[in-house]
């Protein structure tokens, strides 16, 4: 495949690294201090239209490709994990849904003020029975009136606080299974929407996951995203798109790795010479480049794909997703060790890199059932 880049993926390459480098990464430890991405930054994002890259001009996006998305995302990582992540989910989670199962109505009301960054969003389908089984779920949508009434608990959403508006996953009728979830499109204001518990993390710590509580939430019918009984179709093929994003998150963090460790080893000097010139030490910067270099190829190879639309990139989605994600962990802890003690200490932006990789193969889908969907995908050809 040809990955040379075109010149509007070049540019805006360009400039997401220069906003990155002096608008977020002189910041991202004051961030994680704080515990929080200043709304300021965030307006910054929206307007370098930032927050909505792949979403057509006519609903207030940039209309770029999904590989130009995903350079994106990757040199924002590359800052600041924390920022990236909350980037990914308005674009991808919220914003990639509505644009393939919205109606106008919908994509006009719903996705415009997100791509715009007017009202972020979110995307709600884990709860506290249901995490890699996730259409095991306890919310509940039951028909009232022109609409349903939502009662339920969500964990862990990313943006759940900061976001104005959110996809709700709930079952209509628990009988018929994942075929009974539906997806609805929800405002926070609404009565009976509320935010529960702000999780602490070990990492990410800038960016706000929280639980978000329905009780007794009114939706009309024209709020469910699709059609009834059929949100795992929306839920699983948004997860695939995700699943691309979390790998870009996991090249940004790597790169950083990369260029910390670089810079630290060719500094650092120990019994009469740099550590740079070291075989250990060498050894190791070529295999975190080399692991690095081949999951770039994996997530733009699936990210070329989603953006040919093609109609199936499961497969290619959690190969990328499963190899980056643990990759970064192995690139994050060479570069811990490289940097000795002073690596363990927060004086260091390693220490945060560490801690941030290590949700990569956590959350949109662990690293286990990457290898089940992988090994169904293999399985299905072989028949």
């Amino acid at each position: 495949m040809d990955f040379r880049l075109t010149d509007e993926q070049k540019a805006l390459r360009d400039m997401v690294r220069d906003f990155a480098a002096k608008e977020v990464a002189p910041h991202a430890q004051a961030f994680d201090e704080q515990g929080r991405i200043p709304k300021d930054l965030l307006d910054k994002m929206a307007g370098l239209g930032l927050l909505g890259i792949c979403v057509p001009p006519e609903y207030g996006g940039a209309g770029m490709d999904y590989l130009a998305y995903i350079i994106a995302l990757e040199e924002m990582c590359k800052a600041s994990a924390s920022v990236g992540l909350a980037m990914t989910v308005n674009n991808t989670l919220y914003g990639d849904p509505l644009m393939r199962f919205g109606t106008h109505q919908q994509k006009s009301c719903w996705l415009t003020p997100a791509a715009k960054g007017e009202r972020l969003g979110c995307y709600a389908l884990t709860e506290p029975g249901s995490g890699s089984d996730a259409m095991a779920l306890s919310t509940t949508a039951v028909p009232h009136k022109d609409g349903f009434l939502l009662n339920g608990t969500k964990l862990f959403i990313t943006n759940g606080e900061i976001a104005s508006q959110a996809i709700i996953f709930a079952t209509v009728d628990k009988s018929k299974g994942h075929k009974g979830v539906t997806a609805f499109l929800v405002e926070k204001a609404t009565p009976g929407f509320s935010v529960g518990k702000k999780e602490r993390k070990m990492g990410l710590l800038a960016s706000d996951t929280c639980e978000l509580i329905l009780d007794n939430v009114q939706v009309r019918a024209d709020q469910v995203l699709g059609n009834v009984g059929e949100g795992y179709k929306v839920a699983f093929s948004t997860l695939d798109a995700g699943r691309i994003g979390i790998a870009a998150q996991a090249l940004g963090i790597a790169d950083a790795c990369l260029e910390a460790a670089k810079s630290y080893s060719k500094r650092r000097s120990q019994f009469g010479k740099p550590i740079a010139e070291f075989e250990a030490i060498q050894w190791m910067l070529a295999d975190m480049a080399t692991e690095i270099e081949a999951a770039r190829l994996l997530t733009y190879r699936a990210a070329m794909l989603k953006a040919e639309g093609q109609p199936r990139y499961t497969r290619e989605a959690s190969m990328a997703k499963l190899y980056a994600s643990e990759m970064a962990n192995r690139v994050a802890s060479h570069a811990v060790q490289i940097y000795g003690g002073s690596g363990y200490m927060k004086d260091y932006p390693v220490e945060r890199y560490f801690r941030d990789a290590r949700a990569l193969p956590l959350y949109e889908g662990t690293s286990e059932i990457q290898r089940l969907v992988i090994a169904r995908e293999l399985l299905k050809e072989a028949e």
